[in-house]
């Protein structure tokens, strides 16, 4: 397998958990050098995972439209490293090392996405901390004379969020819509604010949402907010698309759906599946509720609380929901259809068949894979997964041995 490792057997511990915030989980986790971390540990699975690289805090992994060899790893502390054939360049395709706010932290180069023209274009965007703390939207151009390098004299600030009240609770996944081609934004409530959670119920800010923008230039306009967007009239900021999140680190696309993995306080990890024209003006609950359970009564949204299709508690030693994508890898049928998620703190992969209509996460079981330190997932060419564990891993997700 070119020297990699391969993995495939192994226990499942079950899915429940304690607390913490996956930010702060990932800043301690990402202080741990990878070898501090056991290899990753399989049972009964129902898929196996080769190791393709270690990288330095490593966030994200994703590809861009009509270069399906090419295969991009977020950074914390600020680069896009570019693999071709899963095989690393020498050099990453950006580094935005000097304008990132990277510590020991959630603070960070937090994703990268590309729109459905990149291929012709060479636009795309990164999301991350600035020098202030606040959460960044920049556009940047791929180099004319060398495809696997990006151009950083062609920098372009699209949005920024003020966020200087905490380092924590950042979100920061982009993600393009399949239907609608526009750009989506994670944002976290802001962190260790007083009180907790304030801003993801609030219309008039821009913290704990989801927000929707076309992100490029209209004349001296840096975005534009579509019509279609829920709070465009009335009182509210016209880029929201969704709000009463607490940290919704990672989310994903599956056709017409949305699925948000939001990060609980200390009793609820939650995952929200909806008809991504559904969720628009949903309010997730935060900081009434804390997935199913009441946090804080006497601070309801302007809107009732959608609640989401599965929570899990944090007795079995979980603290932090990690969000992953429904499963269409022709390789791996035993999770066709199947959403993945994990937990930060155990590490446990899990999946379950997402029934939107009735709200209902049916069969939800173990994989059989376990990565210590798991931080994120990503998604490659032909539906391939790929796993980021904070100290430095990167896996992607291969069929189970045979018996």
């Amino acid at each position: 397998m070119n020297g990699r490792v391969r993995i495939e057997a192994a226990g499942n511990a079950g899915m429940r958990r304690r607390s913490l915030s996956a930010a702060a989980v990932a800043l301690v986790l990402a202080a741990v050098p990878l070898a501090a971390f056991p290899a990753p540990v399989q049972a009964a699975p129902d898929a196996g995972v080769v190791h393709i690289g270690t990288f330095d805090r490593p966030v994200y992994v994703t590809v861009a439209p009509g270069r399906p060899q090419n295969l991009f790893v977020v950074e914390q502390p600020g680069r896009i490293q570019i693999l071709r054939n899963e095989v690393r360049l020498a050099r990453p395709f950006l580094d935005l090392t000097d304008i990132v706010l990277s510590g020991s932290g959630e603070q960070g180069l937090l994703s990268v996405a590309f729109p459905p023209d990149y291929d012709s274009t060479g636009r795309f965007y990164v999301a991350f901390n600035n020098s202030d703390g606040d959460i960044e939207i920049d556009e940047f151009m791929r180099s004319a004379g060398r495809p696997v390098r990006a151009d950083f004299a062609s920098r372009r600030v699209v949005l920024v969020i003020p966020h200087r009240g905490a380092s924590n609770h950042n979100g920061g996944q982009l993600q393009f819509g399949p239907e609608d081609g526009l750009l989506y934004i994670s944002t976290g409530d802001g962190g260790n604010l007083s009180p907790r959670g304030e801003p993801a119920r609030k219309l008039n800010n821009l913290l704990g949402k989801i927000l929707r923008i076309d992100p490029r230039q209209r004349g001296s306009k840096a975005y534009r907010v579509p019509r279609s967007n829920p709070f465009v009239v009335g009182p509210g900021r016209g880029e929201i698309f969704a709000y009463g999140l607490r940290n919704p680190w990672r989310f994903s696309f599956d056709g017409k759906r949305i699925a948000i993995a939001d990060v609980g306080q200390g009793r609820r990890e939650e995952v929200n599946v909806l008809r991504t024209k559904a969720a628009a003006g949903v309010n997730f609950g935060w900081p009434q509720f804390e997935g199913d359970v009441v946090f804080d009564n006497d601070r309801p949204g302007p809107h009732p609380a959608t609640f989401p299709i599965l929570t899990y508690d944090h007795d079995g030693g979980g603290c932090a929901v990690i969000g992953g994508y429904v499963v269409h890898d022709p390789d791996i049928p035993s999770l066709n259809g199947r959403y993945l998620y994990g937990d930060a703190c155990i590490g446990d992969v899990r999946s379950f068949i997402p029934k939107v209509p009735a709200q209902q996460a049916r069969h939800d079981r173990a994989t059989g894979i376990n990565l210590p330190g798991l931080g994120s997932f990503g998604q490659g060419f032909n539906g391939r997964i790929y796993l980021a564990q904070t100290g430095g891993g990167v896996w992607r997700l291969i069929p189970p041995a045979l018996p």
